[in-house]
């Protein structure tokens, strides 16, 4: 069904394309999308995990990437975002009661889409808060997943004075004298994009453009800015995975993305976290803004040969055996 996508002239919907909804537990309506290979050999499947505020049609450049590579692409919106259900009467405010809602989501992505109409081996790609539900589920997904590459994770705000157990112990606070659903941050989506040289997510004029026009065009995939129980889930979440049992407990060979530019989350926390999981690798992209798939080619060519590198039957690993 490729009916149930919002293209644009700029960013077509990619070859081999499937879209549909799951019903949730809690009976949410969750969007996700599948997208076979076009490349060959066939490589298996990435599942592809957005961060806050982005939706499937933000990832069409990076599937096509994949998918010419010969991977399918398994991807969804989030609860509360994109095409699937929003969560509270205002649509614009970013919220979630918990990020294990998120990873259950994700669940239910792999056992209703995933397994049953995607090739294996399976592997995971993730953006920021899409990358701290890939760590949240990590312990889950060890005999699933066998490799992941996480971009910039939210783990931690950039020059803040209070650290994410300060955040909570605020947002709490706030939840419990009613205060959740209040905007934290940013407030409402502006009826016009915020100016290129103002933006913190990309140093590419044009993607960010097309970006900003897909959002223009299809306002009802956007959101506005994160709420107080949004925060207060995140910050849970980013001291969970940080915990050093939490840590030793994860089992998924892991390559962790930083961007040196990035002000939407701390670089400094990704880099400490990704020294000391067991089994991770960390990876600094020199320049980079926050969103580096949505980067200039000089940074997501990096981002992409690293991809290559790590993730059995990719180009790299497929030129060093044939070596």
């Amino acid at each position: 069904m490729t009916d149930l996508f919002y293209d644009l002239p700029g960013n077509p919907v990619p070859e081999n394309a499937v879209a549909g909804f799951f019903t949730t537990r809690d009976r949410k309506q969750i969007r996700y999308a599948r997208f076979a290979a076009t490349g060959r050999p066939l490589k298996g499947t990435v599942v592809l995990l957005p961060g806050r505020n982005e939706c499937i049609e933000k990832y069409f450049e990076t599937i096509r990437d994949l998918s010419s590579r010969g991977f399918g692409v398994a991807i969804l919106d989030w609860r509360g975002q994109g095409a699937s259900d929003r969560l509270l009467r205002n649509p614009q405010r970013g919220y979630v009661k918990s990020f294990r809602d998120y990873a259950r989501d994700l669940e239910q992505l792999f056992a209703e889409v995933v397994l049953p109409d995607c090739r294996g081996p399976y592997y995971i790609l993730a953006h920021s808060a899409g990358a701290l539900v890939a760590l949240l589920s990590a312990p889950t997904m060890v005999n699933r997943v066998q490799r992941m590459v996480l971009i910039a994770p939210f783990l931690a705000l950039p020059g803040q004075p209070v650290s994410m157990k300060t955040l909570r112990g605020l947002t709490t606070a706030a939840t419990v004298l009613g205060l959740g659903r209040l905007y934290a941050a940013w407030g409402p989506r502006k009826a016009l994009p915020t100016p290129f040289e103002e933006n913190k997510l990309t140093s590419d004029p044009d993607r960010y453009k097309r970006n900003t026009g897909l959002y223009q065009a299809y306002p009802q995939l956007a959101l506005g800015g994160p709420t107080v129980r949004w925060l207060r889930a995140a910050a849970i979440a980013a001291e969970t995975v940080r915990d050093p049992e939490f840590m030793a407990a994860m089992k998924v060979p892991t390559l962790i993305i930083g961007a040196s530019a990035d002000r939407v989350v701390s670089t400094r926390a990704v880099e400490h976290f990704a020294r000391h999981v067991r089994l991770g690798s960390f990876l600094m992209i020199d320049g980079a803004e926050h969103e580096i798939l949505q980067e200039k080619d000089y940074y997501r060519e990096q981002l992409l040969a690293a991809f290559d590198a790590f993730i059995p039957g990719s180009e790299a690993q497929a030129a060093l055996a044939a070596g």
